[in-house]
């Protein structure tokens, strides 16, 4: 047997139908009403990393710069270590601002963000090069060589030959070994004057025809000192003995210096620092500042939400 319901109970699931749409549109309308306070936080929180960013950003290049520029490798390891943890926390930084901007963002938002990541992968890209350079310091080791063993090397060789021709100034070889002593102590300090230009110098070719100016002076040293050792009266003599082991470690010392400022690490990651470094650091700063404009004009909707 069929129950036909009566009137009243059609009428209550007409009301029950009414009430419960009432309520689903109730629910839709509260989830996608604005809400401004919410906005505006999530507007506050997306500056804020922007602004850390680009702080890091400076704090990175900064701690660069004092590692370039560090006396000592201790001290360009620190600043090295320091401008590295900078940037991986801007690195962190982004990555929060992107996952922020996947969920609320304008086209110029993102499209500034995009521009900021490909200019700072070239930022970490360019560090991690003048970096590791930065904190090799042959240049200044180069330095410490020339102007400290080398020169006292040269110095005591130098000694040696002008005790040499004062002994000998009553010898019949005397003009000789004069001429021969001048002629190997001038030829020295020929060599250690073109050091320091070899340090500081950032062309192979350059280097290269400062070696070759070096190799024949070399050349005169040796062929001076062979002919002050085929004077009779001068064998076995101690200066003389002197004067040849103090430039065979003169020439010792002068190969190391040489091969380190080949390397030319400190000339190298200067350069970098000045020229790409610079560069790019602005085209990061540059994006970052374009991002941050486009942030703080968003529109903040909403019936709370007071007029911009």
């Amino acid at each position: 047997m069929t129950v036909k319901p009566g009137f009243r109970d059609v009428l209550w699931m007409a009301t029950g139908a009414v009430l419960l749409l009432v309520l689903m549109l109730v629910v839709v309308h509260l989830r996608t009403e604005p809400n401004p306070a919410g906005q505006r936080a999530l507007q506050a929180r997306k500056l804020d990393l922007v602004a850390q960013m680009r702080l890091g950003l400076a704090s990175a290049s900064e701690a660069e710069k004092s590692s370039v520029m560090a006396t000592n490798d201790e001290d360009s390891q620190t600043f090295a270590d320091q401008a590295r943890a900078a940037t991986a926390q801007v690195e962190q930084q982004r990555k929060a601002l992107a996952g922020l901007l996947a969920t609320n963002s304008t086209p110029g938002e993102t499209d500034f963000l995009a521009q900021f990541s490909n200019v700072f992968a070239d930022f970490q890209h360019v560090d991690d090069e003048l970096l590791a350079l930065a904190v090799k310091n042959t240049n200044l080791k180069a330095y410490s060589l020339a102007f400290g063993p080398a020169a006292d090397a040269i110095a005591e060789m130098d000694a040696a030959l002008s005790r040499l021709v004062t002994k000998s100034a009553d010898f019949p070889d005397a003009r000789n070994v004069a001429v021969l002593a001048l002629g190997a102590q001038t030829a020295a300090l020929r060599i250690q004057a073109l050091l320091p230009p070899h340090i500081a110098e950032e062309s192979d070719q350059k280097m290269d025809e400062l070696e070759a100016r070096m190799a024949a002076q070399d050349q005169e040293v040796h062929k001076d000192l062979d002919g002050l050792a085929a004077i009779e009266k001068l064998r076995g003599d101690t200066d003389l003995e002197t004067a040849v082991s103090s430039y065979a470690r003169f020439s010792e010392i002068r190969a190391r210096i040489l091969v380190l400022s080949r390397e030319n690490t400190n000339v190298r990651s200067l350069s970098i620092s000045l020229d790409r470094k610079r560069k790019v650091m602005f085209l990061c700063q540059d994006a970052l500042a374009a991002l941050q404009h486009a942030i703080q004009q968003e529109q903040i909707v909403g019936p709370a939400a007071s007029p911009r």
